[in-house]
């Protein structure tokens, strides 16, 4: 068994204990550091507070008597720590809280900490800065006001006083947009640690940001967290839960890591998408629990304007140890991706009562920029997945979704309006209860998915399942457990894939030009 020390602040580190499980771990251990019990571990990826800056740890898994394994880490130096209670914060709910917050994070010094206590703080929204560790302690609540006049809001683009370009703040849906600040806001900040075991919570509800989503009301709905431009930025342990809109937004940042977080909002919330990297590069997501009313994850690269503009992809991500409850999809690509999504692996996750499992939503005029490349799934569990795999190159979003141009399942001519699909790979991969199809990827006729390729997958279904369309694209007939629907494929690659109680043929393919069945 493996386990490691794979994250370290002055104050908190998390644990990976690969013992063999997805997202839980298969035995109860009992963490040891440095000798004394610090509690049990129950889950593969663990953060542990409470330490001490610059401290030499020796952490020991035990089970029964025995210890099953070690390692040595050592936290970080930690220069001050500032308590928001001594900047005039009240915790109490009612007082407005976020100037004294905000007045202790702008007079922290690098490697300081601002420490949130216990209590329930009343807030608009929190500015960061540059190397700073922000801990929300046990009974920590940042609860945001949800009245939008109070709200700063920032512009979409800017122009640079030289003419040499635009400054992008705002965004909306892949655009340039005026948009509200996030609760927590990052902007071209790096060196940022926010962790701990308190709550950011949203407060949005059907009555108020909720309501009339479609509408623009001053300015777009704002993020939970917004980090746009940013480096070297950790989010560990927090519940940040009911956000106005998409919960965590990375926008245009890299090298990120997302540890043991729990991203919540209810079912029937609107646009609460869990995490969404957009032009991001080098991005960790472990140990995430989410239960939400959109996507859990979905991977985006900005509609045709930024994708063209900028030609950044999200690429270098990579999934593991989460778990994806509810929501519309697990792990989801676009639909706005104008840039592209290369090298992302998603891998020991676990998938429930989602509607879709992978989700890649696409469409003419995301544009030749937009290629989804080197996708790879291994080692995933699905129970209650509508349908495990959809791959749709007709999504119907936007005001045109449902053009001609869009929808028809003619080929057209290949342009700069074009995207590809390249190759997708699914290895080891167990859904059950499963409803309308097995797989359903239906690329366009002018460019086709290039290589679908899966391994050591079984499917089964739920027994008492109603026809519906897997996925959302004009002309689609609705399924009840269909198998593996393909349309206007390369090459589809069959290895070891068991497909149980499935009506009709496991197999129904239409202009696919290779199947490969690997023995």
């Amino acid at each position: 068994m493996e386990f490691n020390v794979i994250y370290t602040a002055g104050r908190c580190a998390v644990l990976e204990t690969a013992d063999g499980g997805i997202y839980t771990t298969k035995e109860t251990y009992q963490l040891f550091l440095n000798g004394e019990p610090a509690g049990p571990v129950q889950k593969v990826i663990t953060p542990i507070y409470g330490l001490s800056p610059s401290t030499d740890y020796l952490a020991e898994l035990r089970l029964g008597d025995g210890v099953v394994a070690q390692a040595r880490f050592t936290t970080e130096p930690e220069s001050v720590t500032l308590n928001v209670r001594d900047f005039g914060a009240a915790g109490d709910g009612i007082k407005d809280d976020t100037l004294a917050i905000q007045s202790a994070i702008m007079a922290c010094p690098p490697q300081g900490r601002v420490l949130i206590p216990a209590g329930r703080y009343s807030f608009v929204c929190l500015f960061l800065k540059d190397g700073i560790n922000l801990e929300l302690e046990k009974g920590a609540e940042l609860s945001a006001v949800t009245d939008r006049e109070r709200f700063p809001f920032y512009p979409g683009m800017v122009p640079y006083t030289d003419q040499t370009g635009d400054y992008c703040l705002g965004t909306w849906e892949g655009d340039p947009q005026k948009m509200f600040c996030g609760l927590i806001t990052g902007v071209h900040v790096k060196n940022v640690n926010i962790y701990g075991e308190g709550t950011l919570n949203g407060n949005a509800s059907h009555e108020n940001w909720w309501h009339n989503c479609k509408e623009m009301k001053i300015a777009w709905r704002p993020r939970a967290v917004f980090l746009n431009g940013c480096e070297n930025i950790s989010l560990v342990g927090l519940t940040v839960k009911n956000s106005p809109s998409w919960t965590i937004h990375p926008y245009f940042s890299n090298h990120l890591r997302f540890l043991g977080l729990n991203v919540l909002a209810p079912k029937d919330s609107h646009n609460t998408d869990g995490l969404d990297p957009e032009s991001c590069r080098h991005v960790e997501l472990a140990g995430i629990h989410f239960s939400v009313g959109d996507d859990c994850i979905a991977v985006k690269s900005g509609k045709i304007y930024m994708g063209k503009t900028y030609r950044t992809p999200s690429e270098h991500i990579t999934i593991r140890q989460c778990s994806m409850n509810d929501g519309h999809g697990s792990v989801v690509i676009g639909s706005e991706i104008g840039a592209g999504v290369r090298d992302l692996i998603v891998r020991d996750c676990i998938f429930k009562d989602t509607d879709r499992g992978l989700r890649i939503k696409t469409r003419r005029g995301r544009g030749e920029d937009c290629v989804v490349d080197r996708v790879t799934f291994e080692n995933i569990r699905m129970d209650g997945v509508l349908t495990p795999f959809v791959v749709n190159c007709f999504y119907f979003c936007d005001p045109d979704g449902r053009t001609e141009y869009v929808q028809s399942k003619e080929p057209l001519p290949v342009d700069e309006r074009t995207p590809s699909i390249r190759e997708l790979s699914f290895k080891d991969i167990h859904a059950e209860n499963a409803h309308y199809a097995a797989v359903c990827a239906y690329g366009l006729p002018e460019q086709k998915i290039g290589h679908l390729k899966f391994e050591n997958i079984s499917v089964s279904y739920a027994p008492q399942v109603q026809p519906e369309i897997p996925a959302m694209m004009d002309g689609l007939e609705p399924m009840a457990k269909a198998g593996i629907v393909a349309r206007n494929v390369r090459l589809l690659t069959l290895k070891n894939v068991d497909i149980k109680g499935c009506a009709g043929d496991p197999v129904q393919a239409e202009n696919v030009e290779i199947i490969e069945n690997v023995e």
